[in-house]
């Protein structure tokens, strides 16, 4: 049986049709924020404050028992070039020119920290088959469950800000990403990366107070000194502070919209693009592959549509035939 195009399009323009009278799509459009879970934590990283020192990517490795790059035994430091594997936090390096001044896009340099972002909405928490990587419903840390993971590495296509890492060196392999040293808060502690900082770039908080903070340096007048938190900040914070000169800011902080929002928020100031943070909506990823999910299979009601009317066109077909026999 042949059908013709113009019944196809009427075919696929009623089904269409059908399924959204079947169900709501209003996932699909949806883009009011998800509030974080209650008690979130995170970390503020200020471009502008950090110096490049490496502290915390030191202090990540000895808290997380990470090993080095390299594995020469006579080699005292490490270097490595991106995140991987072996490495869960990295300060790279963005640099123009001459690079004569810092925090300036031409002739300038200035450093950015990669790390988790701990999505609110994190879409390699969505694509894992296995539940593998999930979201804690109380502080918000995507953590990894090794004993459930089969290695099928769809985090790693889903991460927008491509963080998931896979252990390719080894027999048993496992997926590596930041975890926020939550091993660390049942001891009372909290993210080495920002216990070690010395100038205040990497604070740990509540995400409460990281925002608020964060709003407020981009208030802060330019060229004069002002007070910035260390390691830490709220109830439960040090309470030391250091000064600096506040610089430029670019007026966006970043993580707060970005995908839905994260728990890694960030100010600079060189644009992120030219820190090579990437450009992303404000709508999470996760929604549109929620939608189109329920879209097609909530309660089997538009594929059963759809089989429903290829069933209408065959039939219509056959009888068609038959008419033309009699005749």
């Amino acid at each position: 049986m042949k059908i013709k195009r113009r019944d196809f399009l009427k075919l696929s323009a009623g089904g269409s049709l059908l399924m959204a009278t079947l169900g709501p799509t209003a996932a699909l459009s949806n883009t009011e924020k998800k509030a974080l879970p209650p008690d979130a934590v995170g970390i503020l990283y200020d471009s502008t404050l950090c110096v490049g020192c490496q502290a915390c990517m030191v202090a990540c490795k000895q808290a997380n028992k990470m090993p080095l790059e390299t594995e020469d035994v006579y080699r005292r430091w490490d270097n490595p070039q991106d995140l991987s594997s072996k490495t869960l936090n990295i300060i790279k390096r963005y640099q123009d020119g001459s690079e004569a001044t810092k925090d300036q896009e031409q002739d300038g340099y200035a450093f950015i920290k990669r790390q988790c972002m701990h999505c609110i909405e994190p879409s390699c928490v969505s694509a894992c088959p296995v539940s593998a990587l999930r979201k804690d419903a109380k502080n918000g840390i995507v953590s990894y469950n090794k004993d459930a993971c089969i290695g099928c590495r769809y985090c790693q296509i889903a991460c927008p800000f491509n963080i998931p890492k896979f252990q390719w060196e080894s027999t048993t392999p496992e997926i590596v990403k930041c975890q926020l040293c939550n091993h660390l808060l049942k001891e009372g502690k909290y993210a080495a990366c920002c216990s070690a900082c010395p100038t205040g770039a990497s604070l740990y908080g509540p995400m409460e107070d990281l925002l608020a903070e964060a709003k407020r340096r981009l208030k802060l007048e330019p060229g004069v000194y002002a007070n910035f938190p260390l390691n830490r900040i709220g109830p439960d914070g040090s309470n030391r502070t250091t000064s600096h000169k506040v610089g430029q800011y670019v007026q966006h902080i970043y993580g707060e919209n970005e995908v839905g929002g994260t728990q890694n928020l960030m100010l600079a100031g060189v644009s992120f693009s030219k820190l090579g943070m990437p450009e992303l909506p404000d709508e999470p990823f996760v929604r549109l592959a929620d939608g189109i999910q329920y879209a097609i299979y909530k309660g089997m009601a538009y594929p059963l549509a759809l089989l429903g009317a290829l069933i209408y066109m065959i039939r219509k077909g056959e009888n068609n035939g038959d008419h033309k026999d009699k005749a």
